[in-house]
């Protein structure tokens, strides 16, 4: 009878282990996440551009990209190190707690930006200021990064998420180690740099090959421009909204436009301005000084860096804060709304140096948030090569 009861216990204890041990596994994270890359690399390499984007159109502004490419000549695009570079970009192994990697703040549906006024970290913690896009990032002939270009070189500020206490929370070290410890690189490193050392300067040159290679010409207004002989001419591919609110954008103040091109300037829109502006957000500036707390020179107080118009209909919200939710609010400020800051940009200022009103009519705000959305292009939003490699 005792030899049976000891039997039955035995047995009772095992299927209550077996179920807890079950329960442990089934509780405990599973990394699902398999890498799919093709056996022949998407092409990164060759950047077939229009002609408009080569060739200027005549006026007093550039409007081609041409000496505006920061690439340097120690790291050229290549296929292999620009792949290696997408995997790195969205590795979430790469954050201190596997929660986040850099598409996490630059999503590629939301043009390579953040739907989030401040973008979440690894543990909660937000950004200090708005995600920028990387869209067109190789077009800025100063080649410096971030909001108030602390980063010298793209190559420096790949690196710097994974370092920043909140973003990624890792040191440099941990990162070449995490990256040391998953089986896929060894071979994608020697592929792209013909060894399989592992190093944070090969880490950083992939990282920028990739954010280099994400480059937007396919909108609707490179289909219009294709069709004519300059930016000025209406787009036969346009609505009456749309041509009107291009006029405005391209036009000067005394013309009854907006001078838009003087700062998203040549046909990339990106910024062809020697440094950082300062838009006239706010009249003092106080918690953020913008560029002014790097160079350490007043000057620079409240200025920002102008990033590229591709996608901007995607990349919502707008500023370096975020404030603006809407591309409309985003034309109210330029309309009625631009600060007398000490810093403000000379072209935002009237013959009286005072903020510019440009008195635009409803309709005429409508249309340039009309013509600002032709400058979406979803081969961005949706091509491959940019997109994430790990699939669950």
């Amino acid at each position: 009878m005792m030899k049976k009861k000891l039997i039955m216990i035995t047995t009772i204890l095992i299927v209550v282990l077996s179920v807890i041990s079950c329960n442990k596994v089934d509780d405990e994270p599973k990394d699902e996440s398999v890498l799919n890359l093709p056996e022949t690399p998407f092409d990164y390499k060759s950047l077939n551009l229009p002609g408009h984007f080569t060739t200027n159109s005549g006026g007093p502004l550039p409007t081609s990209v041409n000496g505006t490419d920061n690439t340097p000549a120690t790291n050229p695009i290549t296929n292999d190190g620009a792949t290696l570079g997408r995997v790195l970009f969205y590795d979430k192994k790469l954050s201190a707690n596997g929660t986040i990697a850099c598409a996490s703040c630059h999503k590629q549906d939301k043009g390579f930006s953040d739907d989030a006024v401040l973008s979440a970290g690894f543990n909660g913690g937000k950004t200090g200021r708005h995600s920028m896009t990387l869209i067109n990032a190789r077009f800025y002939q100063r080649g410096r990064f971030f909001w108030d270009e602390r980063a010298a070189t793209l190559e420096e500020q790949v690196l710097m998420p994974f370092q920043d206490p909140v973003e990624m929370g890792m040191t440099l070290e941990q990162v070449v180690s995490k990256v040391k410890e998953q089986p896929y690189y060894p071979a994608l490193f020697e592929k792209a740099f013909g060894s399989t050392e592992i190093t944070s300067d090969k880490i950083s040159k992939a990282l920028a090959q990739f954010v280099r290679s994400i480059v937007s010409f396919s909108s609707k207004y490179d289909q219009g421009r294709a069709m004519v002989a300059s930016p000025g001419a209406n787009f036969p591919n346009f609505t009456t909204e749309e041509n009107t609110g291009k006029n405005i954008f391209f036009q000067t103040i005394p013309n009854g436009g907006g001078a838009c091109f003087g700062c998203h300037t040549t046909e990339a829109f990106i910024s062809a301005n020697p440094g950082p502006q300062n838009n006239g957000l706010d009249a003092t500036s106080t918690t953020d000084l913008g560029a002014g707390g790097v160079f350490n020179n007043p000057i620079f107080i409240g200025r920002y860096k102008t990033t590229s118009l591709r996608n901007i209909e995607l990349t919502a919200p707008y500023m370096h804060d975020g404030r603006f939710a809407t591309l409309e609010e985003v034309v109210e400020h330029y309309n009625s709304g631009i600060k007398a800051h000490p810093t403000l940009s000379p072209a935002l200022k009237d013959a009286s140096g005072n903020p510019v009103q440009l008195n635009l009519t409803s309709s005429e705000k409508a249309a340039l948030v009309a013509f600002l959305k032709t400058l979406t292009d979803n081969t961005v939003s949706t091509e491959m090569k940019w997109s994430n490699p790990f699939k669950s």
